[in-house]
């Protein structure tokens, strides 16, 4: 039989693999930090000015997501630090606990907009907004739509949930605006129509409630260590049994780290291999499952002798 080789394969874990991950988040995030502020501000005014209770309560959607990009600027700090003897497979769970506060956070804020506006409709709370409302809306609606692609192709690009999680809360908050202008425009056209703006407050709640939901219920089930799909440890089987070497494998255990998984696995091999043989076998289905894997980070092989 072929000797493997000698090739040492080291744990890869995200913030080793990738040092300027933590700059690229930061940078991001100042950038939709301080267009949140900008856009709370400009939609509180005109919400205000403008006799819009909607697109005030999209100035505080917005301020949310100011809270959710600083819990992103200071959680990164600590996601992307390397293991350490406390931490000895790294921070990753930081970055997923943090991405299901922000959707909490995001639900609490779709769950207390829906509550007023229902409460102001029973009351019969309505009034015409003004076209400074629709302005503010629109411009709300360009500068989160740009903030949501560019945060989505970088947390796509280095695999950051907690980003693309952020990503989301821009989205929402684009997607909440769209109701919001039409409201406006409608109750300006006829103005007997002002609760079209408190109508539009509640689609709003709705949007932010579900935004939310897509943004818990991945980062729960990965910090309650629910391991990979069918589809992925199929992808893992398949990989270790193409390596040269392996007989079978059995004991495939998988969880999140972060935005990888960490594989635990035995290999079955030839019981009449040099015990330097085994391990270079089990170094080389290391590297094809951290190289080919379904977003992989550490592998850990257990070698078992086959017996026929």
């Amino acid at each position: 039989m072929t000797d493997v080789g000698t090739t040492q394969y080291e744990t890869r874990f995200p913030s080793e693999t990738m040092p300027g991950q933590a700059l690229e988040v930061r940078r991001v995030t100042l950038w939709g930090l301080a267009v949140n502020l900008a856009l709370s501000a400009i939609k509180f005014f005109f919400g205000v000015f403008g006799a819009s209770q909607a697109l005030i309560a999209d100035a505080v959607h917005s301020l949310t997501d100011s809270v959710t990009d600083i819990a992103v600027l200071i959680g990164v700090r600590f996601w992307a630090a390397p293991p350490d003897e406390s931490h000895p497979h790294g921070h990753g769970r930081i970055e997923t606990l943090l991405t299901f506060c922000i959707g909490i956070v995001l639900g609490a804020v779709g769950i207390a907009l829906g509550y007023r506006a229902v409460a102001a409709l029973h009351n019969q709370q309505t009034a015409s907004p003004g076209w400074v409302a629709l302005v503010a809306a629109c411009v709300s609606i360009a500068g989160k739509e740009w903030l949501y692609r560019w945060n989505v192709r970088v947390g796509r690009r280095i695999k950051s949930s907690a980003l693309l999680a952020n990503a989301w809360h821009h989205r929402s908050d684009a997607l909440s605006s769209v109701p919001v202008a039409v409201a406006v425009l409608g109750a300006r056209v006829w103005p007997a129509w002002g609760f079209l703006d408190l109508v539009a407050t509640v689609i709003v709640s709705v949007l932010i409630l579900y935004a939310a939901w897509e943004i818990s219920k991945p980062a729960f089930r990965h910090l309650v260590d629910e391991g990979a799909s069918q589809k992925e440890r199929d992808n893992i089987v398949a990989i270790a049994l193409h390596t040269e070497g392996v007989i079978s494998i059995h004991a495939l255990r998988t969880r999140y780290v972060g935005p990888g998984l960490q594989v635990d696995l035995h290999v079955m091999v030839d019981g009449n291999l040099s015990v330097r043989q085994g391990h270079n076998i089990a170094g080389a289905v290391k590297h094809r499952l951290i190289e080919g894997g379904p977003d992989i980070v550490d592998v850990l092989v257990h070698v078992e002798p086959h017996d026929p």
